[in-house]
């Protein structure tokens, strides 16, 4: 008596589980990298909002503490060598981003000083950092 046997069908790995997997790494790892924001300013207590978001194309850190003191990427600078530690660290790339650090104590006309000197470096993307409000 013949016993019938089917073929042996050849093992093969199916690619489309496999792109699927390998996309989801892919926007997993892209998101984390995303959500990493780079921080280089001090500690001070920003003021708040609600629509405050963090960008992360800017470079150059500046922070003015609540008692005038300015940080240049967590280095002191005073504020007659602002504008030059800037255009150094800038390179003379004029689409160089700041990150304004200010102290929400900090008078509206320090601050506004402050941006002067920033945009006297030649920079004009001058970001204000704010903490997001809590409860929201």
């Amino acid at each position: 008596m013949k016993v019938y046997r089917p073929a042996q069908k050849k093992a093969r790995i199916e690619m489309l589980p496999l792109i699927d997997i390998v996309f989801l790494l892919l926007v997993f790892f892209i998101y984390a990298m995303l959500s990493m924001a780079v921080h280089r300013g001090l500690p001070v207590r920003l003021p708040t909002s609600t629509t405050a978001k963090v960008s992360k194309k800017l470079i150059l850190s500046v922070t003015v503490k609540a008692d005038g003191r300015i940080f240049v990427d967590k280095k002191q600078v005073t504020g007659d060598t602002l504008v030059e530690t800037l255009q150094r660290k800038s390179a003379g790339k004029t689409d160089t981003g700041v990150l304004l650090f200010a102290d929400r104590a900090l008078s509206y006309q320090r601050l506004f000083k402050v941006l002067d000197q920033i945009r006297t470096a030649g920079l004009t993307r001058i970001s204000l950092q704010a903490q997001a409000e809590q409860g929201r």
